[in-house]
Order: C-alpha cells, then sequence, then structure tokens
C-alpha cells in the first residue's frame, strides 16, 4: 500500500503537532470558591530507589500476539525513511488490538526491536504532567487560576511584575509569555527540582514575550514551571508524584525517565536512540536534561504507554481510572483561541468521527507520535528511535497505515 504525504495531510490533516497543553475551558475567576485550597492527601510514594514493580496484569493488559500484517505495513515505511526501529500498536476500546515491531535496536547491528521494548515518549510526556496536576485539582491542591506569585510567594518579589498573574492554566496551555527553553544543563542547582527553582528564577525574571494568556507560544519552560508547582504544593518530586500518580496505578511496569537503557531498572537490553550524521544513523544514549522531565523525559514500552492512553482515550466515560470524567474533558478542551488542551492537540478530523486528540514528541534521538478517536474509541501509537530528518514523515505514514490497518481490521 502506498501512503502518499498528499493523501496522510488529508487523513491527519495539517497542523498535526509535532510537540506537545491542561486547559479548564473556563479559567475561574480569583478568589472563585472552587478553587480554594482543602488539605491535600499526601502521596503514598514508592521506593525511588526500587528496579521495577511487580507485574500483576489485569485480563485486558495481557499482550495480544504481533500483528503480521502491521508488521509489513511498518517495514515498508521503516524501509523507505531508513529508520533503524519502528514499533505500532493499535487500540480499540480498553485494549490493545494490534502491535508490531520492524528493524533493529541499534544501527549496524542485527538484535531485533521488539514490541516489549522502551520508547522515549519526548513531549508526550507533557500529556501525563497535565494528567498528574489534574489529580491535585480534583483534591484542591492546584486550580486552574493559581498563579506564580501565590503558589511560589518567597519568588514573587523576584519575578517581573507581569508574570505574577500567570496562572497554571497558562503555563500548561503555552500562553504564559515563556521562552520555548532556557538553559537546561547550565542551571545551577544538585538535584532536578533544584534546578527548576534556578529555571523558575532566571524565566521570570524578565518580562514576558507576551502578556500570559493573549497568545499560544509553545514552552518546555510552561510545563516544567507547572511541574514545579506540583512538587510546590505536595513536598514531593515530580518524577515521584509521576510514579505514584500515573505509572503506579496504570500498572505502567516499564516506565521510568531519561533514555532507555540508561538506568538499573530493565534486565534486559534496550534499544539505543540515534542521530543522522552526514546520512548515517549514529547511535547514542543520551537525553534531555532531567530537569526539563515535567516537558519531556519519560520511557516507557509502547504496551505500558498504550495503559496511559486508553486511560484518556475512555476518560469522559462513566468509570475512568486516575480522574473524574469532567475532568477529563476539561483537559480534552482547548484553550480559547487555540487548539490546546491538558497536553493534547484536540483537532476535529471526519475519521475520528470529530474530536481527536494528538500529541508528539522528541529529544531529537526518539520520535513518539500518538493519535486518539474517543468518539470511535480507538488510537493509534507509533515510535521510533531515531530522530530529525523526515522522522516526523515517516511517523505520519506509519500512523496512516495503521488507520488502514485498523479500518480493515478493527473498524465497527
Amino acid at each position: 500500500m502506498t501512503h502518499r504525504r498528499d493523501w496522510l495531510r488529508a487523513v491527519l490533516g495539517a497542523g498535526a503537532a509535532t510537540c506537545g497543553g491542561l486547559a479548564w475551558a473556563q479559567e475561574p475567576a480569583a478568589g472563585d470558591p472552587s478553587t480554594s485550597r482543602r488539605t491535600v492527601r499526601r502521596p503514598v510514594l514508592p521506593d525511588p530507589t526500587r528496579n521495577a514493580l511487580r507485574p500483576v496484569l489485569e485480563p485486558w493488559e495481557t499482550r495480544p500476539p504481533e500483528d503480521a500484517r502491521a508488521r509489513m505495513l511498518l517495514e515498508e515505511v521503516r524501509a523507505r525513511h531508513k529508520l533503524p526501529g519502528l514499533v505500532g500498536a493499535i487500540i480499540k476500546g480498553p485494549a490493545v488490538v494490534s502491535v508490531a515491531a520492524v528493524g533493529v535496536r541499534k544501527a549496524g547491528e542485527d538484535d531485533p526491536f521488539r514490541t516489549t521494548d522502551r520508547i522515549h515518549l519526548g513531549s508526550c510526556t507533557k500529556a501525563m504532567t497535565a494528567t498528574l496536576i489534574a489529580t491535585l485539582y480534583e483534591e484542591g491542591a492546584l486550580g486552574a487560576s493559581s498563579t506564580l506569585a501565590e503558589v511560589f510567594p518567597d519568588y514573587a518579589d523576584r519575578m517581573h511584575p507581569d508574570f505574577r498573574g500567570a496562572t497554571l492554566s497558562h503555563l500548561l496551555t503555552h500562553r504564559a509569555g515563556l521562552p520555548h527553553d532556557a538553559d537546561w544543563w547550565g542551571a545551577p542547582g544538585l538535584t532536578p527540582t533544584e534546578k527548576r527553582y534556578a529555571v523558575l528564577r532566571e524565566s521570570c525574571s524578565v518580562p514576558p514575550r507576551s502578556l500570559p494568556g493573549r497568545k499560544y507560544e509553545y514552552s518546555n519552560v510552561g510545563y516544567v514551571l507547572a511541574g514545579l508547582m506540583a512538587e510546590r504544593v505536595t513536598g514531593a518530586s515530580w518524577e515521584n508524584l509521576t510514579r505514584a500518580r500515573i505509572f503506579e496505578p496504570l500498572n505502567m511496569y516499564t516506565a521510568g525517565f531519561g533514555a532507555p537503557g540508561m538506568d538499573a531498572s530493565s534486565r534486559e537490553p534496550q534499544p539505543y536512540g540515534h542521530q543522522r550524521t552526514l546520512g548515517r544513523l549514529k547511535p547514542i544514549r543520551h537525553d534531555n536534561a532531567p530537569v526539563m522531565g515535567p516537558a519531556g523525559t519519560v520511557h516507557c514500552s509502547i504496551l505500558d504507554w498504550a495503559k496511559f492512553a486508553i486511560a484518556h482515550l475512555r476518560g469522559e466515560r462513566p468509570g475512568a481510572r486516575l480522574l473524574m470524567p469532567s475532568t477529563f474533558r476539561d483537559l480534552h478542551t482547548p484553550a480559547p483561541g487555540t487548539e490546546y488542551g491538558g497536553g493534547w492537540l484536540v483537532l476535529d478530523r471526519p475519521w475520528a468521527g470529530g474530536k481527536a486528540l494528538n500529541h508528539a514528541g522528541s529529544n531529537t534521538m526518539w520520535y513518539a507520535n500518538a493519535w486518539l478517536a474517543p468518539a470511535r474509541d480507538f488510537g493509534v501509537l507509533v515510535a521510533t528511535n531515531v530522530g530529525g530528518g523526515s522522522t516526523d514523515k515517516a511517523a505520519d505514514e506509519a500512523v496512516g497505515a495503521l488507520l488502514g490497518r485498523y479500518r480493515e481490521a478493527f473498524a465497527g
């Protein structure tokens, strides 16, 4: 099957996310009692030194056999774009109904890429940060109108006046007037949290690029500061909060932080990321600086990523996991005048039956892309262990191929 770029743009739509916002559709006015603080339920945190969670699978979590047809389709894409490895999954309702992996873990070697391998999610981490923060919203620890000055009163005097009123909603919908990035590797401090405070001081001491709430400008800094808000009101690190409130409740046993294979949490070898240098694939184990965590450092298998995707795919239905359906609905509602919701681009697509949730992300050595169609109760996830160049086009083609596979075998 040939997937031409013009056909893909017609299917996926122009403006698909290449990087990826918690928007509550209606931001409460300052002083609204619905955002007043209540006693915060402190999370029960896992031991951060533990290597792996004990896998206790629920019935719907059993892994389907690898889909030979999907494998063939993905191999066509992988070969055409000269990718080292490529993995994809189709979710339908509460389950993964198709999964396949092609290519190799490391360019120049013959160790095959597996469906159980860990992949780097890049900016797809942002949807997890927004979901984590939504759990604090439900507990009354934070609200859409919580401001930087309110959460960090000891830093308010050093903030530019225009940043003092920037809200959590502004941060998570890229409307706070913050720059795209900071000096991540040069931020002073010993821990990621200490470095995030340094980013707060540095980024908010100068005038904003635009007045908060006025303009959409994609910002990793905004998500880092949103994660720091969660750290401030709980006293726990973003990493431990994410483990306790996202990974453990969803049984995401392979989930962690940093490049796959860099930590000791897996007993199995893991794929390398790759960059293209003078037309050649260069294997590399490297990642974004840990300070960037809330904006893009999560890794996990595609099957565990599917557990999180299913939580959002079915989140607005009764019986939702992690959050109330109304909270998921808020996360899936774009900020005024934009197409961004809580860590997702929210787009209208005929094949999705209306609203589609999309996000992609890359740490320049990996590329991941997700499309969810809540009205039709299905979604597609793809990832490849190379970044840059035409990788975004390759991922679009892989998504298009799996959409065709879904219509062929699983629709209806």
